[in-house]
């Protein structure tokens, strides 16, 4: 149903014969996410902010963008901060179930 070209540490992945490996599916979608949040500039923004509040404000607008995907069940998506400076993502998509992006 969903399908692009995989993507990591910004750059094609390449099979065997060179040509672009493919991700379908529920790993489209996390990929997607991933570029989503990167693109709207928040995640700097984040990285970079000190207080509290204001972090906490711009985990709610990283969520606000995901709920916009209509692949998402509204309502579902969450960003939840982990040790070292990393983030949990998560949803449910309409057609996969759960999906788990660690930012």
């Amino acid at each position: 149903m969903y399908v692009d070209l995989l993507i990591q540490g910004n750059d094609l992945v390449l099979d065997a014969g060179s040509l672009p490996q493919l991700v379908d599916g529920r790993a489209s979608i996390a990929q997607d996410i991933v570029h989503m949040l990167r693109d709207s500039g928040l995640m700097v923004k984040l990285v970079a902010e000190r207080d509290r509040f204001r972090r906490r404000d711009c985990l709610s607008q990283m969520e606000l963008l995901l709920e916009a995907d209509v692949r998402l069940v509204p309502g579902t998506a969450e960003i939840m901060e982990r040790e070292g400076g990393l983030y949990l993502v998560t949803a449910r998509t309409v057609d996969f179930g759960p999906i788990e992006v660690t930012l």
